[in-house]
């Protein structure tokens, strides 16, 4: 079951808003299959997460903060989603240059949900097609990506490797191909 061992993942979040399952199923899951997963948040101090964008979720304890995260050293960059993670993240130049990093080095990135916000806002969806939820489909296409309404998206179109996915319900899907990613 660790077919992943020696692989290193960066998640990066904000310290609250973040949707509970796009942040602890892949890490347990990536975890659980061998990884070693670093979860970088926007400031030191604890992470309180949401269910459905409004319900008290689990809180986690952050490895580090995203300025603080060399992104060199890691094979694949988790972005969850939740709407006000994923909006505060996409403002924050830390995490911007951390899904650059990632993407001009032809490494692969893996969001959902909101979490493409973050990517639009790096300028790197360009040729892509991608998924995420359904509102940010217009931000994809002005950004000069392809939006589809599909459970996982993995493409290359914009130069590295990108999964996507649409909500937690896309959850199965999208870690199946997180590890292809990784695995690749």
């Amino acid at each position: 079951m660790a077919h992943l061992t020696g692989k290193h993942v960066l998640a990066i979040v904000t310290n609250y808003g973040v949707e509970q399952d796009e942040l602890l199923v892949p890490v347990r899951h990536l975890r659980d299959h061998g990884a070693v997963v670093t979860v970088a948040s926007a400031q030191p101090g604890d992470i309180r997460t949401l269910v459905s964008d409004e319900k008290p979720g689990e809180t986690v304890r952050p490895d580090t903060t995203i300025d603080a995260v060399d992104p060199a050293g890691f094979d694949l960059l988790l972005v969850p989603g939740g709407t006000i993670n994923a909006d505060a993240l996409r403002q924050r130049p830390e995490a911007v240059a951390a899904v650059e990093a990632f993407a001009s080095s032809g490494r692969p990135v893996a969001a959902i949900c909101h979490g493409p916000w973050a990517i639009v806002e790096a300028d790197r969806v360009k040729g892509a097609t991608l998924t995420s939820y359904p509102s940010l489909a217009t931000d994809v296409r002005n950004a000069g990506g392809t939006w589809v309404d599909q459970e996982v998206v993995r493409d290359e179109g914009a130069g590295f490797p990108l999964v996507t996915s649409r909500d937690p319900g896309d959850l199965p899907a999208f870690l199946r191909e997180v590890d292809a990613a990784l695995e690749a």
